[in-house]
């Protein structure tokens, strides 16, 4: 009779590590023999009824399920004793050992039986018995190769680290392509504006043709030794309109005027920086500066970065203003009003200020928080001139010139010198009020008015009368030439002029073609700009501008020609004057 599941399942673990005496390699002799004994074979189903006899073949002579072939993988998928598939349910439904080898249930029960009590596992010879069979609930059975498992997930990784990398590179370049799509339209609306704007230059220019321009420029030339240069070769090229126009700078390369303005509303005075297009002068925008400006004392475009201007004003401020944003990018406290400032011309990182009570300070653009050196000057009085002076070799150690009423001063920053140095050429002419100087000659030219020397015993009516008298009148004043070498400064002439009692004018150098150079500053007396040939001061011409005072004179050069800038408190004149 055969043995009940229950039965199967009766067996202790323990009886099968007792049964088995720890053999558990694999044996062919005991697979090669239940395959050839009696009973075992094929049949119509491929399991033989009792009582009949089959002759004895490896496979039992099944012709419907011939035996895998040599190195073939039968196990989870074929009994191992009748090479036939296994049921779900009846008598060859599949089962185990207790070494964990599966059969069909229906043979591996039979091998056991005809073991009797020295039954062993046909695959490893472990010992087992009847009751130690297992059914189990699997219709199939398969396994997987460890290596393989290990590749199939290492491929799994692979993929799904190319598949992020994808996606990445997908919104990176997505990114890539929005940000060209923006500028192609940026670029395109900039070139629609500048179509537009070449049409309008065209139209003005063909209504301009033909008939006599309203710019004219009176000018007056005085016998010099040099025939090959007169001031009618300046040309009168624009006026255009600023109203409370206080200064301004040229810059060719970006083709802009930067104008600093204090302008009238409903709100006071504020003050402004105009930005106009050298191009088309009409083109003009209006920059609010913060309300703590108070004035702008001195402006500059830098020669490094054309977006930058530099600004210095009352206010307490020292700003550097973006073109491109049209915004205060820098902006450093000062500890009284500046003055004047002024770029190096050596380095883009460096700045100066002149300070309302002498003192001169030093920044790194670079750093923002703090000034890089702080210097007191020789008196209180303000620096109303800064200058830095070009360097023929790099020694780590820059020079400022600056001017005050007392005359230049020479700084040397980087060094161990503490206090500045008054260039004593410059001294006992008066006040110094202003200071043109040229950095490619190392020239300069300082104006002076005379002192007003105020005596105790002068009664206080009578110093107002004569600082009244001062404030209405032009006074005779001195125009000193200086050239530096080295350190040392060699006076090359002086002359008189008429200047203001008590405005601080503004002068200029202009280089010209030949190497000739002409200092150029504002007639008090007769609302003219004066031409003076360098070295000499002798009077070269004059050009007659529009009505005065003379705010500011501006001169820079580009492509052979020389631009020159007057401003006065309405109007801005442009002049141009070929060079080769």
């Amino acid at each position: 009779m055969a043995d009940s599941p229950s039965d199967y399942d009766s067996m202790s673990s323990q009886e099968y590590d007792d049964d088995s005496g720890g053999n558990r390699e694999e044996a062919d002799s005991p697979l090669q023999e239940f395959t050839n004994f009696e009973g075992f074979g094929g049949g119509g189903e491929g399991r033989s009824t009792p009582g009949t006899t089959r002759p004895r073949v490896r496979n039992g002579g099944n012709k419907a399920f011939p035996p895998p072939s040599e190195g073939e993988e039968v196990d989870g998928l074929l009994c191992p004793i009748c090479y036939q598939g296994w049921s779900d349910g009846g008598d060859h439904s599949i089962c185990c050992l207790p070494c964990g080898h599966v059969f069909g249930m229906s043979c591996i029960k039979r091998w056991l039986q005809q073991q009797k009590k020295s039954g062993k596992c046909p695959k490893c010879n472990a010992s087992c018995t009847v009751k130690g069979i297992r059914k189990l609930y699997a219709t199939q059975l398969t396994t997987v190769d460890e290596e393989s498992l290990k590749r199939i997930l290492n491929l799994e990784a692979q993929c799904a680290a190319l598949l992020e990398k994808d996606i990445a590179n997908e919104a990176k370049w997505s990114r890539a392509i929005d940000g060209c799509m923006n500028r192609l339209a940026e670029v395109e609306t900039k070139l629609v504006a500048l179509e537009e704007k070449t049409n309008n230059l065209e139209q003005l220019f063909k209504d301009t043709v033909g008939r006599p321009s309203g710019l004219t420029a009176s000018c007056s030339t005085h016998n010099t030794q040099s025939s090959d240069w007169s001031c009618s070769q300046f040309k009168l090229q624009a006026e255009v309109q600023f109203d409370g126009s206080r200064l301004f700078d040229i810059n060719l390369s970006s083709q802009i005027i930067m104008v600093a303005r204090r302008l009238s509303g409903m709100g006071g005075i504020r003050d402004a920086l105009t930005k106009a297009s050298l191009v088309d002068l009409r083109e003009a925008e209006d920059i609010n500066l913060p309300s703590s400006t108070k004035a702008v004392k001195d402006l500059h475009v830098s020669l490094f970065n054309r977006n930058l201007v530099l600004y210095a004003s009352l206010g307490k401020n020292l700003s550097i203003l973006s073109l491109e944003s049209n915004n205060v990018v820098l902006d450093y406290k000062l500890p009284v009003g500046a003055w004047s400032c002024s770029w190096d011309i050596n380095s883009p990182h460096y700045i100066y200020t002149g300070l309302q009570n002498g003192m001169l300070m030093t920044f790194d653009v670079r750093q923002t928080q703090k000034p890089l050196v702080t210097r007191d000057g020789l008196t209180c009085n303000p620096i109303h001139t800064t200058c830095s002076v070009m360097q023929k070799r790099s020694s780590g150690v820059s020079t400022v010139l600056t001017a005050s009423s007392i005359g230049l001063c020479e700084w040397t920053i980087g060094s161990a010198e503490e206090r500045p140095t008054l260039v004593p050429e410059s001294a006992n002419f008066g006040v110094c009020i202003s200071l043109a100087y040229c950095p490619g000659s190392d020239s300069m030219v300082a104006s002076y008015r005379p002192k007003v020397e105020v005596s105790g015993e002068m009664p206080l009516s009578q110093i107002s009368s004569q600082h009244s008298c001062l404030g209405g009148t032009v006074v005779r004043g001195q125009h000193l030439c200086l050239r530096r070498i080295g350190r040392s400064y060699l006076k090359l002439s002086s002359t008189d002029g008429d200047v203001s009692g008590i405005r601080l004018p503004r002068s200029v150098i202009m280089d010209l073609k030949n190497g000739k150079q002409v200092f150029g500053f504002g007639n008090e007396a007769t609302s003219d700009l004066v031409l003076q040939e360098m070295s000499s001061l002798s009077m070269s011409g004059q050009i007659k501008l529009g009505k005065p005072p003379l705010r500011d004179i501006r001169y820079a050069m580009a492509r052979n020609q020389g631009h020159l800038g007057c401003l006065n408190d309405n109007t801005l004149q442009l002049f141009r004057v070929e060079l080769g």
